[in-house]
């Protein structure tokens, strides 16, 4: 069954997965930037490779999944000024940049726990590895491929691109580079227009700085993937992956980083998880197109007429393949939110149908054969649930008495239903006692203690929303207010 082939962005083609080692497959995905709530966006990109991860480990592979959290305060581009965005969102929420890292790394893991999704393996920080940062930075000054200036230090890339091929994964040339770059202010330190910090200094304003060989300052963005990936998968691995606004710059810059280190370097696959629109349009907080995870989930928005949960939510993201663009409506969602009924519904009746002698009308082994060759077919998960809609249509059938199924095949057949729809696509089947941690009945009470609670708080009385929070707090419920809203954590 590990007839596994994935598309692979660096060669634009789908190539046979063969992983470095047998049995051990190593990934790489780039984590959230933790200075606002998590989007839906970012939300499809995880679901995505935690479908991939959790197929991964259904083959039998032993899996190293490495996703890190991006809580340095990076420039907002790649010019040589700007603002600090986690200490703008300081200031603005009135708390420490470390205040600011921990709550929205607690909204990131929430969202992500109620969409069903396993946790890494490991899950590094940024600010938790400067040392390897500023080693990594030091190795690629000594190959020549770095320079300093005024305190930071930048990638020649056109010294780069003399020895190799700067750009592989976006297939940019330099000249559109230096276009591109052309339209940053404030790049007087660099060589080349075209050139990336690998080491900013910090200015007075500046509060998460660390100390370096070349002053005070703060790693650029792309050097921390770097030195994290290498560090807990060495210089060859065998997935890296992200969405697909990270194939540039952060991407090509990482490939070139890792040359510029070791010539040796090599990912074998690169994954990018597509686009989410809303209503058609690009999502965008600025025009209003926009909606965060938990304003779905309890129906707290403008633009739905009501609440869709997080199984929904997730069923809708699988139903497209990961590398196409997918559109946000109430449309979709309301006919997702029907099929998953549906399948539900479908795949315990499985367990009620009345058995014969013999099987007729579907080849329930060819069936389970379709369904691995979808998902080895780049992990192509709508083929996957267009199967398992076939066996529920099959299903229905014996249920009319139109066809007959035989005990084992019952058997084998609610098996692997069950397996695809909750092992695979980590989808929760009603009443699966499995997945009782993020069972929406949970969720949804937990809301509701929340929203009573709130509303105690701004009556002022706080005698009952201190007993909820006391009460939630003795059975390992920890609830984190903040000036805008009020979250939870197990």
């Amino acid at each position: 069954m590990r007839n596994l082939s994935v598309f692979n962005s660096l060669t634009g083609k789908k190539e046979s997965f063969v992983p470095f080692n047998k049995d051990l497959v190593q990934m790489y995905v780039c984590g959230p930037t933790v200075y606002n709530y998590v989007h839906l966006g970012n939300c499809r990109t995880f679901i995505s490779f935690d479908v991939i991860y959790r197929y991964l480990l259904h083959l039998g592979y032993r899996v190293k999944y490495v996703r890190n959290i991006t809580d340095v305060g990076h420039l907002e581009n790649d010019s040589d000024d700007g603002d600090d965005p986690i200490v703008k969102k300081a200031q603005k929420e009135n708390l420490e940049p470390m205040e600011v890292v921990h709550k929205y790394t607690i909204d990131f893991h929430e969202n992500l726990r109620k969409l069903n999704t396993l946790p890494p393996s490991i899950e590094p920080t940024a600010t938790g590895h400067i040392v390897e940062q500023i080693e990594l930075i030091e190795k690629i000054i000594k190959n020549g491929f770095g320079y300093v200036r005024n305190g930071s230090v930048y990638f020649d890339v056109l010294k780069f691109n003399n020895t190799s091929k700067y750009g592989k994964l976006s297939r940019r040339n330099l000249d559109e580079l230096v276009h591109n770059s052309r339209t940053l202010d404030g790049q007087n330190d660099k060589l080349n227009p075209q050139d990336f910090a690998l080491w900013k200094k910090a200015d007075s304003k500046h509060i998460m700085k660390w100390n370096s060989p070349w002053g005070e300052g703060f790693p650029g963005w792309h050097t921390e993937c770097s030195a994290m990936s290498m560090k807990y998968l060495g210089n060859k691995f065998d997935i890296h992956g992200g969405g697909i606004d990270l194939k540039f710059p952060h991407h090509d810059c990482e490939i070139a980083q890792s040359e510029a280190l070791d010539q040796n370097s090599k990912i074998n696959y690169w994954l990018h998880a597509n686009m989410l629109t809303l209503n058609g349009k690009k999502m965008s907080k600025s025009t209003g197109n926009s909606i965060l995870p938990r304003e779905l989930f309890d129906g707290d928005n403008e633009i739905f007429s009501k609440s869709f949960s997080p199984n929904v939510l997730r069923f809708f993201f699988l139903q497209a393949h990961y590398r196409s663009i997918l559109d946000l409506s109430e449309e979709a969602l309301m006919a997702s939110e029907k099929g998953l009924k549906k399948l539900e519904v479908g795949i315990k009746k499985i367990s009620k149908l009345k058995t014969s002698k013999s099987t007729s009308g579907f080849d329930i082994l060819n069936w389970e054969k379709n369904c691995y060759k979808a998902m080895n077919d780049d992990f192509n998960t709508p083929s996957l649930i267009s199967n398992l809609f076939d066996a529920i249509h099959y299903s229905n059938s014996v249920l009319m008495g139109k066809e007959k199924i035989s005990k084992k095949d019952q058997n084998h057949l609610l098996n692997k239903t069950s397996i695809f729809f909750s092992e695979v696509l980590g989808l929760n089947l009603i009443g699966d006692k499995k997945n009782i941690s993020s069972n929406e009945l949970l969720e949804k009470t937990l809301d509701i203690l929340i929203k009573i609670r709130n509303k105690s708080r701004t009556n002022r009385d706080f005698e009952t929303s201190d007993k909820i929070r006391d009460e939630l707090n003795k059975i390992g419920i920890t609830i984190n207010d903040s000036e805008n809203s009020t979250t939870y954590e197990y």
